[in-house]
């Protein structure tokens, strides 16, 4: 499975531990940036592009990460095809893949559980 992953300062250092951990499990990455930690740039620089990749199907699913996560979910809405939610729990995730189609995951950087992202990778 080919997973997209974007960034903004505020998810930066979350993108970069899920980015290892992603690959350590075997799923190959495309990385949409942000590359840089740079405390001035938004995430729809980085989320908008991730969002238009999973919509051509360019990757099979896509996560998105700022400060809170509320702001990549509402840019990678903004996409046509994109079935984007701010996940924070384990329900949540099972329910947005099995019910409701879910193919972009947001998170906000600054939460520390993160998981329930095995049980979103696990329903494809």
């Amino acid at each position: 499975m080919r997973i997209g992953i974007a960034a903004d300062h505020g998810g930066f250092d979350l993108k970069s531990q899920l980015t290892t951990a992603l690959k350590t499990a075997g799923f190959e990455v495309a990385d949409f940036g942000a590359h840089e930690l740079v405390e001035g740039d938004d995430y729809p620089d980085f989320v908008v592009p991730l969002a238009r990749a999973v919509a051509k199907g360019e990757v099979t699913r896509g996560l998105a990460i700022c400060g809170s996560g509320v702001g990549a979910c509402v840019a990678a809405n903004k996409v046509p095809g994109v079935r984007a939610a701010l996940i924070t729990d384990s329900f949540s995730a099972h329910q947005g893949v099995e019910d409701d189609d879910m193919n972009v995951l947001c998170l906000g950087g600054m939460s520390p559980d993160i998981l329930f992202l095995g049980i979103w990778f696990k329903h494809s």
